[in-house]
């Protein structure tokens, strides 16, 4: 009997599949980054004509180009060398041209003109040096390049240096600047100032001068009830300590620059949150900040505010509609070209006479958008949203001077847009059908045409496939106006005369072409080069399609096989998942973020990700809601679902070795998927996980899940919340499990990873817990060693490899010429 012990245990030993770390280690985010270069074209668009500039980069280096639609021309913006030599003469540091990196590239006025800054090889220090010592900083961390900012004209090719950038008056990041540059709001201690033109250029020349005369708007400003920083609700450290410092005001400017708005939050009542930073020295400290919950009675409060100042009076408007509403104020969409200036006035939505906003019922079966008319000094419900579920408010387009107003809508069960008057009177939906609009791109106001992206239209594709489509204002057919069974990016111009149009799947190398407002194609800009990608070995993914737990629904998915796969062998499955609802994690075209799915894989397992009812907000609304009310099962059934019709496709995947892995509500649904699905899933890395969503923050877990509005006899209004959560289940856990999470995670608390690890120490369950130091909800600088401790977990419990892994996957990828 010994003997045939020992014969088993050999045996078992011998046939231990080993987990391949150096080719996990061949495609780490570093070496990703020289080999995966530029995969879409961002085109920037200038004032004055169609002419666009984009930047892009090939195994080459970066280059700048500057495109002409109506001549069909792409020319490069500047001879790289001669402007590294300049460069060079200038900084006195060695430049050359593939090596030329320009950071903040832009066009100036005259569009003749570029502004770009460049880093030399001289380090300077950040901060003050007491505040570095103070956070335990090395002199190293507290260096940066010193950089230079310099202007090129583009017809004489002169290279000037500017010194004086720091001063330049529209780049000053406190001043919310008005439309017409006369005057300045700002933020300090709480409150709101002002200062007109010249006293704010002084400021810009030396902003302790003592002759700046700044004018103070409010007296009541506190800390949680600020005024003009937008509410955030957080004890911000650098911020209260900091808080007498000009910052920016969180206003929304009239057109006419005489008046702005903006909502202010009280706080105040909201209870505190804390993490503890053990990281830091002498003494860990500790870090507070509000947070509200799912159901309780402590809400932030918001108010509507405007100011004239020609009257000089500032009036809290009385919106008041909802218990604990929610108070969205919308600004007008910034052209396009206005990316290359982050500090362009952002302007209300609506006119000199009027702005929009919308009012949420705390349940969110409840939206109005409103207008409040400046004239008459009332509030106007211009449209009105009801249903059983939460409903998705979208930010309206307000044409014609407010004349017209597309309003976005999944009334009848799709995401559709409708036409109304400016009296709230419905005159046409404009889009109808199983198809899913998501967002407006453009519209054309004189060829009353709007162009706006939508997906599942195109018979024969991926549903998810977006698209970009026309409809006239006053009715007619769709357009399609990017074909091909891709993944379309399209990005047009503010004259909606051409669009740029990027397009890929995750089998495919992404191409950009740009397009005339039609859809013909005007020429070829860019097409990937993958190369040093494939010649390291890489393959694409499979999209696949399989069928939901109810035998009827069409979900999709994406296989990753490892990249030497034997399709003889047996594999473990691994399913890397996101439940939603506001998103699913499968990706639909090519992207360079593989650490989940393609570089998991290398170690020696088939890895998918799959979508479920209740995911993706891209379908019907009936999809989108199926998890209403049941956040913690709901999309199990159909990833168990899939695995199984996978095992039945194909004999390479072994269903009695399947893995889950996922972050944040991944965390929770992995976790969840061992307890309700105990037999079948049998091992979980569960990264960052909201398990108790009692103890995430309100808006999403009182959105997705739902909460009861309950009204008294006296007519007091609360707010129930019921949910099932991880830890109910702890006892059902049979499969190896693995929770970690940061111990300074302000988005989902530690707290819920804890709850969780005493929930399982209470049912005397045995698990793997690892707390990542000094770490927020996306692991920071810490992101490889989790990598490397999620592929070790898996390799032991789904391979059996309990072999030592490489001591130091870094130095093994230092050390190693694993690409070719």
């Amino acid at each position: 009997m010994g003997f045939l012990l020992l014969f088993q245990v050999g045996f078992a030993q011998e046939n231990v599949e080993k987990g391949n770390y150096e080719l996990a280690a061949r495609f780490s985010p570093e070496k990703l980054k020289k080999m995966i270069f530029s995969t879409s074209v961002d085109p920037h668009w200038l004032k004055k004509s169609n002419k666009f500039w984009y930047e892009y980069e090939t195994p080459e280096g970066k280059f700048y180009y500057l495109v002409d639609p109506v001549q069909k021309s792409k020319t490069q913006l500047f001879d790289r060398d001669k402007l590294a030599m300049e460069i060079t003469k200038i900084v006195k540091d060695p430049f050359d041209g593939q090596n030329l990196k320009l950071e903040n590239l832009k066009f100036m006025e005259d569009e003749n003109t570029i502004r770009f800054k460049v880093k030399g090889t001289e380090e300077v220090l950040k901060k003050d040096w007491a505040e570095i010592k103070e956070k335990n900083k090395s002199a190293k961390d507290s260096l940066e390049k010193k950089t230079f900012v310099f202007q090129y004209n583009l017809s004489n090719r002169q290279l000037t240096e500017i010194k004086d950038a720091a001063k330049d008056p529209e780049r000053q990041a406190w001043a919310n600047i008005a439309p017409d540059s006369s005057k300045v709001v700002f933020a300090r201690n709480h409150n709101l100032y002002w200062m007109d033109k010249e006293n704010f250029l002084k400021a810009v020349k030396d902003e302790k001068d003592s002759t700046i005369v700044e004018h103070k708007l409010t007296e009541n400003g506190e800390k949680d009830f600020d005024y003009g920083s937008g509410g955030r609700g957080e004890d911000n450290e650098e911020e209260e300590k900091n808080k007498d410092k000009r910052k920016r005001a969180g206003i929304l400017w009239g057109p006419d620059a005489k008046q702005f708005v903006f909502s202010r939050t009280d706080n105040r009542k909201v209870k505190d949150l804390w993490v503890l930073h053990n990281s830091r020295n002498p003494r860990p400290t500790l870090e507070t900040y509000k947070y509200a919950m799912p159901g309780e009675k402590e809400q932030p409060v918001q108010e509507l505010a405007h100011y004239s100042f020609t009257t000089e009076k500032l009036n809290v408007l009385p919106v008041g509609t909802y218990k604990d509403q929610s108070l969205g104020l919308w600004s007008e969409s910034l052209p396009k070209n206005a990316r290359d200036d982050d500090f362009k006035p952002v302007k209300w939505l609506g006119n000199k006479d009027s702005f929009y906003f919308s009012l949420s019922s705390r349940d969110l079966k409840k939206i109005d958008i409103c207008r409040w008319n400046l004239t008459t000094n009332q509030k106007e419900v211009v449209v009105e949203e009801r249903s059983n579920t939460y409903i998705e408010i979208v930010k309206p387009e307000i044409i014609n001077d407010g004349r017209e107003i597309i309003h976005w809508s999944e009334r009848d069960g799709w995401g559709h847009l409708y036409l109304y008057g400016a009296d709230g009177s419905l005159k046409r939906q404009l889009t109808t059908g199983a198809f899913h609009v998501d967002g407006i791109e453009n519209v054309d106001t004189k060829g009353r045409k709007v162009f706006f992206v939508a997906n599942g239209r195109e018979k024969g594709e991926d549903p998810y496939y977006t698209h970009l489509y026309s409809v006239g204002l006053d009715g007619g057919a769709v357009t399609l106006l990017n074909n091909g069974n891709f993944n379309h990016d399209a990005n047009l111009n503010d004259q909606g005369s051409y669009f740029v149009n990027n397009s890929s799947r995750v089998n495919t190398a992404p191409v950009s072409i740009l397009h005339d407002a039609s859809g013909r194609k005007v020429m070829d800009l860019e097409a990937t080069d993958l190369s040093a990608l494939f010649a390291a070995g890489y393959k694409f993914p499979e999209p696949f399609q399989f069928k939901a737990d109810d035998g009827i629904t069409d979900l999709y998915g994406v296989m990753y096989k490892p990249f030497d796969f034997d399709s003889t062998k047996s594999y473990p499955i691994i399913q890397y998942v996101y439940p939603g609802p506001q998103t699913e994690a499968v990706n639909k075209a090519f992207g360079r973020g593989m650490d989940r799915v393609d570089r998991l894989a290398q170690f020696g397992f088939v890895v998918v990700t799959l979508g479920n009812r209740g995911g993706h907000p891209g379908r019907s609304k009936y999809y989108h809601n199926y998890g209403y009310g049941n956040l913690r099962d709901y999309g199990l059934a159909d990833k168990k679902a899939g695995v199984e019709q996978l095992a039945d496709r194909h004999s390479f995947i072994d269903k009695s070795r399947v893995g889950i892995h996922g972050h944040s509500g991944g965390g929770f649904m992995s976790t969840a998927a061992l307890l309700v699905y105990p037999d079948f899933f049998k091992v979980a890395v569960s990264s960052a996980g909201n398990h108790e969503n009692n103890i995430y923050n309100r808006w999403w877990s009182e959105k997705h899940h739902g909460v009861k509005e309950q009204i008294s006899p006296k007519g007091d209004t609360t707010f129930v919340y019921q949910i099932e959560k991880n830890p109910d289940l702890a006892k059902n856990l049979k499969g190896k499990l693995l929770l970690v999470t940061g111990d300074v995670d302000n988005n989902v608390h530690p707290a819920n990873t804890i709850r969780m690890a005493n929930a399982l120490i209470k049912a005397n369950k045995r698990f793997d817990f690892i707390i990542l130091p000094g770490q927020r909800h996306g692991f920071g600088d810490m992101t490889e060693y989790f990598f490397w401790r999620m592929g070790d977990y898996f390799v032991q419990h789904l391979l059996g490899d309990n072999s030592p892994p490489p001591v130091d996957m870094l130095e093994v990828q230092r050390e190693k010429a694993l690409v070719k």
